[in-house]
């Protein structure tokens, strides 16, 4: 059997480290703890953190790239990097993506949290733990685990 090419981080790690962005103000593209993040660079901060290195470099994106792409780029993106699973079998430290209107890609990513709720980054609000309410589980897309992930 071959050693995973990953460190192994459990779900309290990713937690753990998701929460100490938490007040980080929303910057589109950033991704620097306590600078500026936005939902994707909060992901990646983890990731650079609990794992290494971003696996590729980011390609450019505007504020309203789902809407004019009309392609999963960011669950593409998500599928080659993290364990793609079901969304009803999320647990705690998974990656949950959100479409914002049913016709459209997904745009919006963020943490499963262990309490019933959600730690992500949105314009205008900065890095923040919230409800998981049933708005945000009728639009969850798609999820994801880190690669590596031990409970």
């Amino acid at each position: 059997m071959s050693a995973s090419p990953f460190p192994a981080v459990s779900r309290v790690e990713i937690l753990a480290e998701a929460r100490s962005w938490i007040g980080t103000p929303y910057r589109h593209r950033a991704s620097l703890k306590g600078q500026g993040a936005d939902c994707l660079g909060l992901v990646r901060g983890v990731w650079r953190a609990l794992i290494g290195p971003e696996p590729e470099p980011l390609a450019p994106y505007a504020p309203d790239w789902a809407e004019a792409g009309r392609t999963e780029t960011l669950a593409q993106t998500a599928a080659r990097h993290l364990v793609a699973i079901s969304p009803a079998a999320a647990q705690p430290a998974d990656v949950l993506l959100f479409r914002f209107r049913s016709h459209l890609p997904a745009k919006h990513i963020a943490f499963l949290s262990d309490n019933g709720r959600i730690i992500h980054a949105y314009d205008g609000v900065s890095v923040c733990e919230g409800h998981f309410t049933p708005w945000w589980r009728r639009r969850t897309a798609f999820a994801f685990a880190f690669p590596g992930v031990t409970d």
